[in-house]
């Protein structure tokens, strides 16, 4: 930064890296042509993430092999309304050579694709979701969000003009109702059904026009979605009005029903306004957190020497940026001048501002809250942690419960009954009077829609997520609040999880012949190469005492035991001359007795080539159970949730943290291999069994479990194999997680059980002719807005555990037996 100009470099923006949208705006009347734009590999960061055949993303700098190459791209869909819509956006991406997954979800329109750069081209799959009647635009897009804008303007003017013809029809249609016999003439009534007439033409070709667009695309293309029945009762309804009211003689012509058309598309309108409000608002956190990075960013150009505006995505690593007050960080980095405050919330769930003086690092999507400040990039892109906490939620809002495929797979065979019942009810009632039969047959058409069956599951889940992710929690695994809910029985793991993420070295106790500073040397070059609470502890202090290895000493195979300790050879080590095979961790993998002393330790050992082993240093490490760490198991045992500890950890160690913690089932000295089997034990049981764990050394135990929480401090995010993430260091998120997923499923229940029983009331109604179509209208608009609508309170403030609403929810009952004693840890 010294080559910048005192006083503050001007700001001279350069329009060529202004930001603009991804290609695809500036065609909208093209869409093939458009997507073929996104051909270009430089695009496919925008809206995805390279990943292997089986979805899971890679790192960054990973090299993978062409032949083996795969996208995990994110796009929104626009025209789909419904479950079998996005079936039928699935099996058409799954029907393109090259495509290995599609996840499509109907609450969030969003769909997830995974396909072969080396077989199919973005420009491809795109063209086939064009082909079903559908568009598909990157998730990321500028031009996305505009649409999405466009067409909610769109539906707001749709719903107004419909309401405005409903209150005219219904001012003629009511002297109608009214009148005696006698009361109106002949001509009267001709020119009120006249002026009906008129005045409904908006409605059918304005008004309905989505819901006749999807019909037509679904007879073109020979399937069934949930707008077929609808445009079909909004057709037949209009051309019997019509016809009554061309031929008043006829058989249709003894009664119109313009005022029950428009006043049920009103309704419907209505409800998929609202609906759509509602969803955007309480399951909209995944687009609030893409659209986190700003769009561009001042950024230093030596050649003018100032800064010049540039689009983000053409930030690189070295870079100089400025960012201002109230502007998102755009990419991982350094502040190299000037200092400030950060809202982190994104990444820590902690709205408290964080002091970021100068030399402190900043996280991209957190906000500067103070000042300026000058800040060099030091990541970008998939990089950074804020990718892969979008990765993360663009996963989870792309899946689909147990519940939710079930729905979907029930929704096509329904919509085909829901036709035939229409026509058997037509034919019921024809020969007593055909326009009454129609009505009939509109009607029931209507009314069984099953929008809010659809809509059960999937919009109470993501709402759940969104109010988790807003708290600091990445849902990672919809499917984990549903297998939550029925958790009975949740064990932690000890260092990282209920203690302190980070430990401090209280002693040191070198062997005769051996220094402080020798020790601490040879520990440093085990525990640098290890990420684990007691390796950083050792290091940080070795390094703070200056006692680190001269550079000329040779170290080789260096390596970690997973819940056991390091090793590593080394030569003509200070005070150990020759070849020596240092090991760091437990006393029984430095394979020296068990040192006298209590308390937190690590065991530093040498085993000479011939196989003589000599303890050189018992190091005694302090570390604190998490503030809320009492608390979050009290709350756990309060909701009927039986905690118990499994720990690689000496046993004295884990029982005096499970004793403080007030956990009575408590495990030691367990490696991965051994939590697992214990865990096992407990699943054989017939318990569902939670894993808390820090991530590091807990991956087949978190993956063994029925769910499992991950911190995400201690491991990369990417690389979590847990159901749940916890971006903060606070535990008793657990406890509120596992609340909020028993009051999810209860209202999951409560969706379904609404949804089954309106229907099972309404269809009986329908078909006896006692249900209007204009009734028919309001209860399926309804019946979907209270699905949401109840789906909506999930959006609130994590649920207290120590409440009495949460203690009124339903638990389930605590195991009665522990972990069995005869299952070897090791």
């Amino acid at each position: 930064m010294s080559n910048l100009p005192p006083g503050g470099p001007a700001l001279a923006p350069a329009e060529e890296d202004l930001p603009r949208a991804m290609p695809g705006a500036e065609s909208a009347t093209e869409p093939a042509a458009a997507h073929t734009l996104l051909d270009d590999p430089q695009e496919w960061t925008g809206f995805g993430r390279q990943c292997t055949p089986a979805g899971t993303p890679l790192p960054a700098n990973a090299q993978v092999p062409p032949q083996d190459s795969c996208w995990d791209s994110q796009v929104v869909l626009d025209g789909m309304h419904c479950a079998a819509c996005a079936l039928t956006i699935e099996d058409a991406l799954r029907a393109v050579p090259g495509v290995l997954q599609a996840d499509v979800s109907a609450a969030t329109r969003r769909a997830r694709v995974v396909w072969q750069p080396g077989q199919v081209r973005p420009s491809a799959w795109m063209e086939a979701v064009r082909r079903a009647g559908y568009r598909a635009l990157p998730a990321m897009d500028a031009f996305a969000r505009e649409q999405r804008l466009r067409e909610s303007r769109k539906a707001l003017w749709r719903w107004l003009v419909a309401g405005f013809c409903m209150m005219q029809v219904m001012m003629y249609a009511w002297p109608a109702y009214v009148a005696q016999p006698g009361d109106l003439t002949q001509e009267m009534e001709t020119l009120l059904r006249w002026a009906s007439w008129v005045i409904s033409l908006p409605v059918v070709f304005f008004a309905c026009g989505p819901f006749f667009t999807s019909a037509l695309t679904d007879l073109r293309l020979r399937r069934v979605s949930m707008d077929l029945p609808v445009a079909l009762g909004m057709a037949i309804t209009f051309v019997v009005s019509t016809i009554g009211t061309f031929e008043p003689d006829g058989i249709f012509g003894r009664e119109v029903y313009y005022d029950s058309l428009t006043m049920f598309v009103f309704f419907l309108l209505t409800g998929r306004w609202l609906e759509l409000r509602l969803r955007d608002r309480t399951a909209g956190a995944l687009e609030a957190v893409m659209n986190r990075l700003p769009d561009s960013v001042l950024r230093w150009d030596a050649t003018q020497g100032d800064f010049a505006r540039v689009a983000t995505r053409r930030l690189a690593v070295g870079d100089t940026i400025r960012v201002l007050p109230s502007e998102a960080f755009p990419a991982d980095g350094r502040i190299v001048q000037g200092s400030t405050h950060a809202d982190e919330a994104l990444l820590t769930g902690e709205s408290t501002p964080v002091a970021r003086p100068q030399g402190s690092t900043v996280t991209a999507g957190s906000y500067n809250l103070q000042a300026p400040v000058d800040v060099v990039v030091e990541g970008v892109g998939a990089a950074t942690r804020f990718a892969q906490i979008v990765a993360l939620m663009e996963s989870a809002s792309s899946q689909k419960p147990r519940l939710a495929r079930l729905a979907d797979r029930i929704a096509r065979p329904f919509l085909v009954a829901v036709l035939v019942a229409a026509g058997l009810a037509a034919a019921w009632w024809w020969p007593t009077d055909p326009g009454h039969a129609l009505m009939v047959a509109v009607a029931v058409l209507i009314v069984t829609c099953p929008c809010a069956l659809s809509l059960a599951t999937p919009v109470a889940m993501l709402t759940a997520a969104g109010t988790l992710a807003r708290q600091g929690v990445l849902v990672r695994q919809l499917q984990g609040l549903e297998a939550l809910a029925s958790v009975d029985t949740v064990v932690f793991d000890k260092t990282g999880t209920l203690t302190r993420d980070g430990m401090a070295l209280r002693t040191v106790q070198p062997a005769a012949g051996h220094s402080r500073a020798q020790v601490l040397a040879l520990a440093e070059v085990l525990a640098r190469r290890s990420m684990h609470p007691v390796s950083r502890a050792l290091a940080q202090q070795a390094v703070a005492e200056g006692a680190v290895l001269p550079p000329d000493v040779p170290v080789q195979d260096a390596e970690e035991h997973a819940g056991l300790g390091l090793s590593a050879w080394v030569y003509n080590a200070p005070g150990l001359p020759g070849r020596w095979c240092l090991r760091l961790g437990s006393a029984r993998h430095a394979r020296v007795s068990a040192p006298l002393a209590q308390g937190l330790q690590a065991v530093l050992s040498a085993e000479s080539a011939d196989g003589a082993v000599q303890t050189l240093a018992v190091f005694e490490l302090t570390e604190d159970l998490r503030e809320d760490a009492v608390r979050t198991v009290q709350q756990l045992q309060a909701a009927g949730v039986a905690v118990q500890m499994l720990s690689g950890d000496r046993r004295d160690a884990v029982q005096r943290v499970a004793q403080q913690a007030g956990i009575a089932q408590a495990q030691g000295e367990c490696t991965p291999k051994g939590k697992l089997a214990l865990l096992q034990a407990l699943q054989e049981q017939g318990h569902q069994v939670a894993m808390v764990g820090d991530g590091l050394n807990d991956g087949p135990v978190l993956a063994g479990a029925h769910v499992s929480f991950a911190f995400g401090r201690s491991v990369p995010l990417a690389q979590a194999r847990s159901d749940f993430v916890v971006l903060g260091d606070r535990l008793e998120l657990v406890a509120q997680t596992l609340l909020l997923a028993r009051r999810t499923l209860a209202i999951v229940r409560q969706n379904l059980w609404w949804a089954a029983a309106y229907n099972a009331l309404s269809v009986p109604l329908a078909v006896a002719g006692w249900m209007p179509a204009w009734l028919a209208g309001l209860g399926m608009a309804l019946s979907s807005l209270l699905v949401v609508l109840n789906a909506a309170r999930l959006a609130r403030a994590l649920p207290d555990p120590t409440s009495s609403v949460a203690a009124a929810l339903p638990v389930a009952a605590a195991p009665s037996s522990s972990v069995s004693p005869t299952v070897e840890a090791a």
